[in-house]
């Protein structure tokens, strides 16, 4: 009975729409991204409205789409802070999949909307301040070449923080780029520092990924030992990153007992372990953290597994003995007042997640801690 009753609600507002259409009333339908409360149809003096997050295309928090890649300066809608996808994963050294984790965040990311997003601890709604915030789609990487794919973001990151900001306390578009494999953070990295200068990493990660490219790689060729784990290693070679940086979350082995943390103190990383978390509190860790930056700009680098994989199984790279999506939530809240220039929430590998999407949704929240961030604290670049 009730599949019976069903259909023929449907039914009926079916014939009400094609009615309206028959005598020339206006039909409204929601815009293409965010909830709305507009009418679908008008009939017999009533007004049907719909708050579906499932209509028009899928942006991350159902935030307005804009093309940020194409036309001129006057023709594209002015914005603060992007969202930019980076469809890229054939840097990993495991599982690949990362390609579809743009895709996957902004699913996990449908029950936000910015009209009603006021977080229960802060009280403070990030969509509804002062920057504009706009989801810029994906940038349009090659899957063939590493080496073309990697330009072709730098491109787009040179593209989309180039243009003038909405407002006067930003002057520059700060991203936040949802990955893709940890590779991808690269060309964030030179994207930042045309803006800002040396920038200090707090990396966010079970690896270090500050491994020489003739260890991780194999030295077989320069083409192989750009990728997911060498990523660091490069952007200090670039002169990109201070010696101010930080890991947060690290408990992967190592390929070299020595030889690997050497140089990943070269490259200018201090440590906060996993099982750090235990001596220190989550207040601790924060305090490590935020010692170790200071007053420099800062760019945040989250990738999905740091978390344990009790929580975030879909990732390429999965180490047990993490950290929970709590602890992480409160540990980026707690990073609030920092000079952050840029984020990403990388390695969400969305093939490998359980029926209740529990990975994206922890991704859609840690890009929502990220833009937070961002709004709290305007920057403007030197």
């Amino acid at each position: 009975m009730k599949a019976i009753d069903m259909d023929f609600v449907l039914a009926s507002s079916l014939l009400a729409t094609f009615v309206s259409l028959a005598q020339g009333r206006e039909i409204i339908f929601p815009p293409i991204s965010g909830f709305s409360q507009q009418p679908i149809y008008e009939q017999g003096g009533i007004d049907v409205s719909t708050g579906s997050a499932f209509a028009g295309l899928t942006t991350y928090a159902n935030l307005p789409y804009v093309h940020c890649l194409a036309g001129k300066e006057e023709e594209i809608e002015k914005y603060d802070i992007a969202i930019l996808g980076a469809p890229f994963d054939t840097g990993v050294t495991a599982r690949p999949g990362a390609r579809f984790g743009p895709g996957g965040i902004r699913r996990g990311s449908r029950r936000i909307s910015p009209e009603s997003a006021y977080d229960i601890e802060s009280g403070e709604n990030v969509f509804l301040q002062w920057a504009e915030i706009v989801d810029c789609g994906d940038a349009p990487l090659t899957f063939l070449d590493n080496t073309i794919a990697l330009k072709q973001l730098d491109k787009a990151h040179e593209i989309v923080s180039g243009r003038t900001a909405k407002s006067s306390r930003s002057g520059t578009p700060r991203i936040v780029t949802l990955g893709g494999d940890h590779t991808t953070t690269l060309p964030a990295l030179r994207s930042v520092y045309k803006k800002w200068g040396k920038v200090s990493v707090i990396h966010f990660d079970s690896h270090i990924d500050t491994w020489d490219p003739s260890v991780l790689g194999g030295g077989v060729s320069h083409y192989a030992g750009v990728n997911h784990g060498t990523f660091l290693h490069i952007a200090h070679e670039e002169g990109l990153i201070r010696n101010t940086s930080i890991h947060a979350g690290i408990r992967a082995p190592v390929v070299r007992p020595k030889g690997d943390r050497k140089n990943d103190i070269r490259c200018g990383f201090e440590i906060v372990k996993a099982r750090d978390i235990d001596r220190l509190g989550v207040a601790g860790v924060i305090a490590r953290l935020t010692d170790r930056v200071g007053e420099s700009p800062v760019y945040i680098s989250v990738d999905i597994d740091v978390l344990d994989p009790a929580f975030a199984p879909a990732t390429g790279t999965a180490e047990v003995g993490g950290w929970t999506t709590r602890e992480l939530l409160s540990i980026l809240d707690g990073l609030a007042g920092l000079k952050v220039v840029g984020a990403d929430i990388v390695e969400v590998a969305p093939v490998y997640d359980s029926a209740g999407e529990i990975t994206v949704l922890a991704a859609a929240e840690v890009a929502h801690s990220l833009l937070g961030l961002l709004v709290r604290t305007p920057v403007k670049a030197p």
